[in-house]
């Protein structure tokens, strides 16, 4: 049967019918287009290979035949509808999530917008609903004076930092080494030795559950630990603009190369996990109270307490979502027993479990 297909043809203003008919094409696993620079398809089900295949946390490696592509125009739509009756297609350069967000609102289909996927757990039944992706195509940097620029929030950190030093411009070092993107680090308020977002960011622009952008200034982001207003409302980000410093180039290098060491030296980046696992308790360190437990190296299945730092869950070989979750449940449960502290996932968990 030949995967059904439609192209909006004014985004600003798609009338009843075309919400209709998309919606139904959505849920048959049709595609959808946008006539923006590119265009952008999706189909609403099997999206659970699509996201183990970003999201290495889930399964332990990306899959083999992964079916988040690219798209370029509109012979390129046809050709995935074509081959792949049911995928799961990431943004294309510049397209404005909006409409999309619009459509699937609209016709009660769940989605969830991802950057990197850096910090995400899948669960092993997969996402049943969109994955929207704004990732390494949504990435233009705008640099507004000699020390503040606008960034999509699609831009890795660790490209974003490099530029930055090149440019002479500092402040951003402690998140260059951050697997993520400006957008999942302004929602999270990302931080790590001793810099958070939040001391550098201006403002965000932001896409509402209306479809609305907004820009919000530092006070209104509301960030704080591992928490933004962005995260407490659902918000989408679409760019962030910081405030940097000027800067020797060769000294911030320096600075990147450092902690890329500290990272390497502390951090088991030998094996794929999710990040920190758990958020830093008031008053404590997450990895040391799970460490003074006795916790390290406790393992469900291939899912193990890292040796290296108590405060990775890290995957061995074939670790399930069930796995992780399992010994996650275990650590708080024991670290609570011990020292009367709640533990709390700085991991998010998305999808059937």
């Amino acid at each position: 049967m030949e995967t059904k297909r439609i192209k909006i043809s004014d985004t600003k203003n798609i009338n009843d019918e075309e919400l209709k008919e998309a919606a139904q094409i959505l849920r048959d696993g049709g595609l959808v287009a946008f006539p923006t620079e590119t265009v952008y398809g999706l189909g609403a089900d099997a999206l659970d290979e699509a996201a183990s295949a970003k999201i290495y946390a889930a399964k332990g490696r990306p899959s083999d035949n992964p079916l988040i592509v690219h798209i370029a125009d509109m012979d390129a739509v046809y050709k995935l509808a074509s081959e792949v009756p049911e995928a799961a297609v990431k943004l294309a350069d510049k397209f404005w999530p909006g409409p999309l967000t619009m459509i699937l609102k609209k016709s009660d289909i769940e989605y969830y917008v991802i950057g990197n996927g850096s910090n995400l757990l899948v669960g092993d039944g997969g996402f049943r609903g969109v994955i929207i992706q704004l990732s390494d195509t949504f990435d233009d940097v705008e640099y507004i004076d000699d020390v503040t620029v606008k960034v999509m929030s699609g831009m890795k950190l660790s490209r974003l930092g490099n530029q930055l030093a090149d440019k002479g411009l500092a402040g951003f070092e402690f998140a260059t080494g951050i697997p993520g993107t400006i957008g999942g680090a302004v929602r999270m308020n990302a931080g790590a030795y001793g810099g958070e977002i939040k001391d550098i960011i201006v403002s965000a622009d932001v896409l509402d559950l209306d479809g609305n952008v907004k820009t919000l200034d530092k006070d209104e982001l509301e960030l704080g630990y591992r928490t933004s207003c962005i995260m407490k409302n659902g918000y989408i980000v679409l760019s962030a603009t910081l405030k940097l410093q000027k800067g020797d180039t060769a000294t911030i290098k320096e600075n990147i190369r450092e902690l890329s060491v500290k990272r390497r030296t502390k951090q088991p980046l030998e094996y794929p996990s999710a990040g920190s696992t758990f958020k830093r308790p008031e008053g404590y360190f997450a990895a040391k109270l799970i460490e003074d437990t006795g916790l390290k190296g406790l393992s469900v299945g291939d899912a193990q307490v890292s040796e290296k730092h108590a405060g990775f869950v890290v995957n061995k070989g074939s670790a399930t979502a069930k796995d992780v979750c399992e010994l996650t449940d275990k650590i708080k449960e024991e670290v609570k027993d011990k020292f009367g502290v709640e533990l709390e996932l700085e991991v998010i968990k998305i999808g059937e479990f």
